[in-house]
């Protein structure tokens, strides 16, 4: 699929993503090409506002390309000025939970790019959510640079050991190619 049969049900999508660029150049790259894609389809990007890192370079992207892009922070985040202030749209919020609520509200499906532990903290909170069944949105990992190969190998001994439930384990989507990942999740 090209993409070009694309995203009838995505016209919002939540990116979570490190405040760093990482170690290697193909992290921010592989963000832009995300931020890239999403300005092409006409997805709005949701993010959590940050103008630093892998946030600061997909929320850049779409811009660039002409897409909206809408970001919420917290309070704490946007007094030590880390906020985007070129984008769309911000919301400051009080807290990390509300800001994750926001974003998985306003969202239609999720894409995690690499992190850190505020990173991984979205990605398994989205999961467990779905989990629960508050949400039925698709989650897709951007696997830059086999980023999540081990994560992905232990999603697997979760799963062996009968502690991923309701088959979860396959609604998690991964790909390498961010036009392929969006194809997925707006295939889901």
């Amino acid at each position: 699929m090209t993409g070009e049969t694309h995203n009838r049900s995505i016209k919002r999508l939540a990116v979570f993503c490190g405040a760093s660029n990482g170690a290697r150049p193909d992290y921010p790259e592989g963000a832009k090409a995300v931020g890239r894609e999403l300005a092409r389809r006409g997805i709005t990007l949701i993010y959590g506002g940050g103008r630093a890192g892998l946030m600061g370079a997909v929320a850049d992207a779409t811009l660039e390309g002409h897409g909206r892009v809408v970001g919420v922070i917290t309070k704490l985040l946007e007094s030590r000025e880390l906020g985007h202030n070129a984008i769309t749209e911000l919301h400051i919020v009080e807290t990390m939970h509300e800001r994750k609520m926001m974003m998985a509200t306003m969202a239609d499906a999720f894409i995690v790019l690499p992190g850190g532990l505020g990173t991984l903290d979205e990605m398994f909170e989205i999961l467990a959510w779905a989990q629960l069944g508050i949400h039925a949105k698709p989650v897709g990992l951007l696997n830059t640079c086999g980023y999540y190969d081990q994560l992905w190998k232990f999603m697997d001994q979760v799963e062996k050991e009968n502690f991923l439930r309701l088959n979860h384990r396959t609604a998690v989507m991964m790909d390498a190619d961010a036009s392929k990942l969006i194809d997925k999740l707006a295939n889901a």
